[in-house]
């Protein structure tokens, strides 16, 4: 009988305790709108919630005290709150969370396993949003991320065409990714840029260093991944925005409409998009003749969100048709001509361009169509405390030259790349506080000739391979993360044999057995590429706010096509390549570390490198036994592809100043430096300085960005800003100057303002943002060294004394962009 008075009387305290347990609940939001997936947490009792799309939450069964309450959400200030709690009350709380205007704790996924805070990661990362890059008006994407992103830069060919490059290395060097699918296009050319719709990316991300663990070959000096936006919808209701984008140089429109649709389990997104510009202009040389182009791109995306996890499909159609420059003028009065001549075509002979032609919207016979095409799945299954991840994709990138004067619907070069993309990768549940992931990945390629005249690289198939581990812990104040990678590369062609077209005179495509009167340009090939890449590296948390980074990985890059399999002309580099079969495959050793602070009034970043490349491939001209330049199509430059050792090393700086006495104030701060050494010491000892520094070595930079945006509403104004910038490239001495492959770049500066503003109606709802900037306020006249168009020049001298053709002058844009 005692022990049961004594079962009950445990029973009757537990019924009393249960019933004395208290509830809070509430809202949070920011900037008067609510805060999807913010987390709240009572450290003390182990307790927590997740605001849902309305920024509603409740946490229940709370025993009666006094606690702490966290509430915390990327992107914005975390708050504790001290809150007593008695029983059977339900407390309720109106939080209001500031945006964070450090960048420190976003969090990405790229060039890592799973998802991941910059903070955490000892790799080099940085990542711009989709208001920066529209602050930042731009032409396209890359140079948005060029903007944003320092030790960014790119190898441009006009408004349109930017090839990004990470610290002094690019093309291939540098992996491109659309929402995780890497971006497959005949990456080796400088006549085309990356092709993604510019308006339908959320964030860019950024990896700064070796990324070859993750992605295998071609991630050799870093990742840009672009990650589509997917707005938030409610249920049943139809979102969208419009946006249009005008540029006054050279009256490049832009427009595009957005839509997105949620229903149930299933989200829905559409965008459609259309660009197209005249030439640009300077002060130097008027306007610039072939440089108008005009673009289209649709975009659809679908998202299920189940219990066991997600899957999305993607698609994608992009569509450019782009001029092609090539820089001959009249010698005297130095204005445009243009090549009407397939034969006897005489630079002096040309015709100069009237001056109707030059602002006219209708694109020039001589140009190139670059169509591009994707579809692919990416789906996440919840296994237990792991997670399973696949993604295949399809591409296919059709690229045709146009330049033919006499004969304009023949194309001068025509490929078709077809590309399967796969990845599967399990992320195991954590063992002991380890993390760890393992993975495969890989692409087939199949790349073909059509109807051209010109043949610069083979039919070729191509099959990667690669598998590899990785893992991270964290050990009290050091978060520890690392692995390896094994990588297969089998490249293979057969005989290629190009021969004269009785048809219209020039070359075309023999397929065998019939090879009467052509000869073999192309001997058949195979080869297999492995290598070992990996990383190690370790991040040292001095306390919440300071941070030390160091890490050090080895890099992989298989040879391209073109630099082992190139013999013929690029009709729009107006160079002839020639490849090198004996290449062996990049191999980089680089080392970082890193320092940052995350104060409450700036942040603090310095990002120190350095890089030994083995087997560095660069082009060079070739020259004959008698020291003359090898001409094998006049009017062209013939280059071939050498190798040898290199190294890059320097540094980025950024200090953003956000100080809370003035919380309406920023200042953006950043310098990047990079230096290139080529390390083969035969070519130095033969051409001394001139062959010292490798190719496309961006000069130092400095940029300077002040920003002033207003903390509450003004009537109808909300958000409302004012900036302007300095940009400040210095002038570039160490640059690749054999056989003037590279002249001395002289410093510029440029000054650049902007403003913008949400318009909003009586109930506080954005009804319109509104976007406007000058670029280049002082219109100077200037030419990057990494701006191919600076070495189009056909004469020894000027009357003018200037040579090559200048960046644009100045540039007014307005952006406006209209939800619904």
């Amino acid at each position: 009988m005692k022990y049961l008075f004594t079962l009950l009387g445990a029973l009757l305290l537990m019924l009393s305790s249960h019933a004395q347990q208290g509830t809070i609940t509430g809202k949070i939001t920011a900037n008067g709108k609510p805060v999807q997936f913010a987390n709240i947490a009572i450290p003390a009792l182990k307790a927590g919630a997740v605001a849902d799309q309305q920024g509603m939450f409740v946490v229940r069964n709370l025993q009666p005290g006094t606690y702490d309450v966290k509430v915390s959400m990327i992107g914005y200030q975390p708050m504790t709150l001290k809150k007593s709690i008695r029983g059977n009350q339900t407390v309720t709380l109106d939080i209001t969370l500031e945006e964070d205007l450090s960048k420190l704790n976003e969090v990405v996924v790229t060039g890592v396993s799973r998802a991941t805070a910059v903070r955490k990661n000892p790799i080099p990362i940085a990542v711009i949003g989709k208001r920066e890059m529209n602050m930042h008006v731009n032409s396209n994407i890359i140079d948005a991320i060029v903007k944003g992103v320092p030790g960014v830069s790119a190898v441009t060919t006009g408004p349109n065409i930017s090839k990004p490059f990470i610290r002094g290395l690019g093309y291939n060097r540098v992996l491109t990714l659309f929402d995780g699918v890497r971006q497959e296009g005949q990456q080796w050319g400088d006549e085309h840029g990356i092709e993604v719709d510019q308006y339908g990316i959320a964030r860019a991300e950024v990896v700064k260093g070796p990324a070859s663990l993750t992605y295998g070959s071609d991630a050799l000096a870093g990742v840009i991944n672009m990650i589509p936006d997917i707005p938030e919808t409610e249920p049943g209701k139809l979102k969208g925005n419009f946006l249009t984008d005008y540029h006054s140089n050279n009256g490049m429109i832009g427009s595009s409409l957005g839509l997105a649709y949620s229903k149930n389990d299933w989200k829905y997104v559409l965008r459609g998009t259309m660009k197209t510009a005249h030439n640009y202009r300077n002060k130097v040389d008027g306007f610039v003749y072939g440089t108008a182009f005009r673009e289209y791109n649709v975009t659809a995306l679908a998202r299920v969100d189940k219990s066991w996890g997600y899957s999305q499909w993607g698609a994608s159609l992009y569509d450019n048709t782009q001029e092609i420059p090539d820089g001959s003028r009249d010698s005297l009065t130095r204005k445009f001509t243009r090549q009407v001549k397939d034969a006897d075509d005489d630079i002096k002979d040309r015709p100069i361009v009237p001056d109707n032609e030059l602002r006219t919207y209708t694109l020039n016979p001589l140009h190139q169509h670059i169509q591009h095409y994707r579809l692919y799945n990416r789906t996440r299954w919840q296994l237990g405390k792991g997670d399973l991840n696949s993604l295949l994709g399809l591409q296919q990138s059709i690229r045709r030259e146009y330049n033919h004067p006499e004969m304009a619907v023949q194309p001068g070069l025509y490929v078709v790349l077809n590309t399967l993309n796969y990845d599967l990768r399990y992320n195991l549940p954590a063992i002991a506080g380890i993390e760890t992931t393992v993975g495969v990945n890989g692409m087939y390629q199949r790349n073909r000739s059509r109807n051209a005249t010109d043949f610069p690289i083979p039919d070729y198939n191509l099959f990667d391979i690669g598998g590899f581990f990785f893992a991270k812990k964290t050990l009290g104040q050091l978060d520890i993360s690392g692995g390896l990678r094994y990588d297969s590369r089998n490249i293979r062609w057969n005989d290629f044999y190009v021969g004269p077209n009785k048809d219209n005179g020039f070359d075309k495509k023999y397929e065998l057995p019939d090879t009467a009167g052509a000869k073999l340009q192309f001997p058949a090939f195979r080869h297999n590429y492995t290598g070992i890449s990996g990383s190690l590296g370790v991040t040292w948390n001095l306390s919440q706010r300071v941070l030390l980074k160091a890490n050090i990985a080895r890099g992989y890059r298989a040879p391209n096509i073109t630099e082992i399999g190139s013999n013929g002309l690029d009709p729009g580099a107006h160079i002839v390549y020639l490849g090198n079969r004996e290449f062996k495959p990049e191999f980089s050793l680089q080392q970082d570390l890193g320092f940052l602070a995350y104060l409450p009034d700036l942040d603090i970043s310095v990002e120190v490198f350095n890089n030994n490349i083995d087997n560095y491939i660069y082009q060079a001209r070739l020259y004959d036994a008698n020291g003359e330049p090898v001409v094998i199509v006049p009017g062209n430059a013939t280059y071939r592809y050498q190798q040898s050792g290199a190294r890059l090393y320097g540094a980025e700086v950024s200090v953003n100043l956000h100080p809370r006495t003035v919380p309406w104030l920023t200042m953006d701060n950043s310098a990047a430096y990079t230096e290139g050494r080529n390390r083969n010491q035969a070519l130095i000892d033969l051409h001394g300085d001139a062959a010292r520094y490798l190719p496309f070595i961006p000069p130092l930079h400095i940029r300077s960005a002040v920003k002033a945006m207003a903390s509450r509403n003004f009537g109808v104004f909300s958000k409302a800003y004012v900036r302007a910038e300095v940009d400040r490239f210095s002038a570039q001495n160490h640059f690749y100057g054999v056989d003037n492959t590279e002249t001395y770049t002289a410093g510029y500066t440029l000054i650049n303002v902007g403003a913008g503003s949400g318009i909003v109606n009586k109930k506080g709802k954005t009804v319109m943002e509104l976007f406007f900037q000058l670029d280049n306020v002082f219109d100077v006249a200037y030419q990057a060294n990494m701006n191919r168009l600076k070495y189009f020049e056909y004469y020894n001298a000027s009357p003018n004394g200037r040579k090559g053709i200048y960046n644009m002058g100045r540039n007014f844009s307005a952006k406006v962009i209209v939800p619904f």
